[in-house]
């Protein structure tokens, strides 16, 4: 029986989100005056308002292109879900589909409840928060469980164990913000949180395409 081929157009989603992500945080942080990757938060960068939050200075002249990238790659994430969850026949398809949705659904409320003073003064700073967490711990567990059930639609072992760790490294990070939080590396917690999702999405592209491109080019008869 012929393995099932998850369509190219998956992969090119899942590297255009990881793409889309650190490009448009770099971009903003690049306008961002003295802005931190070890002490400042990701989403300080989607801040509107030039004002002191928790300790930190807040004056992120770009914040359009950084909440436009956290809504934008949650749309190309769980648009590669889709994809390539229809394109299969085993495995644990809802499951993967379920987080993926959990995930672009918090990360899409990141990029329009800020966590910032105004938002905290009118009550809806905790939203942000609860996206927030949606966003990365739905990310995370969507590549443990894509890693522990991949096997069955015939994954290379080599991706099914980085799936699993980058997941498993993700939810530590994530604790370790919550444990550790309010110091002056909050950034790197939050950062080891996030981008075990972001370098998820490039395995899991990268290897989509070299897959399609291998089917492409076997003989068919």
């Amino acid at each position: 029986m012929a393995r099932p081929l998850i369509p190219a157009a998956a992969g090119i989603a899942w590297l255009a989100a990881a793409v889309v992500y650190v490009g448009t945080e770099a971009i903003a942080a690049s306008a961002f005056p003295g802005y931190s990757y070890s002490a400042n938060y990701i989403s300080d960068l989607g801040v509107p308002d030039v004002a002191e939050y928790q300790g930190r200075a807040i004056d992120s002249p770009l914040h359009a292109v950084m909440n436009a990238g956290f809504i934008l790659q949650g749309i190309l994430y769980l648009a590669a879900a889709v994809i390539a969850t229809r394109a299969l026949r085993a495995g644990p398809r809802r499951a993967f589909l379920a987080l993926a949705a959990v995930h672009a659904v918090g990360i899409t409320v990141v990029g329009l409840i800020h966590g910032s003073a105004s938002s905290a003064a009118s009550g809806i700073g905790w939203m942000h928060v609860v996206g927030a967490g949606m966003a990365i711990i739905a990310g995370n567990a969507a590549s443990i469980v894509a890693g522990l059930g991949s096997g069955r639609v015939g994954v290379a072992r080599a991706i099914r164990v980085a799936s699993v760790a980058l997941g498993v490294v993700g939810l530590v990070a994530l604790a370790l913000l919550e444990a550790l939080g309010g110091s002056t590396i909050d950034g790197i917690w939050e950062r080891g949180s996030v981008y075990t999702v972001t370098a998820w999405e490039l395995m899991a592209g990268v290897a989509v395409l070299v897959a399609a491109r291998r089917h492409r080019a076997r003989p068919h008869g």
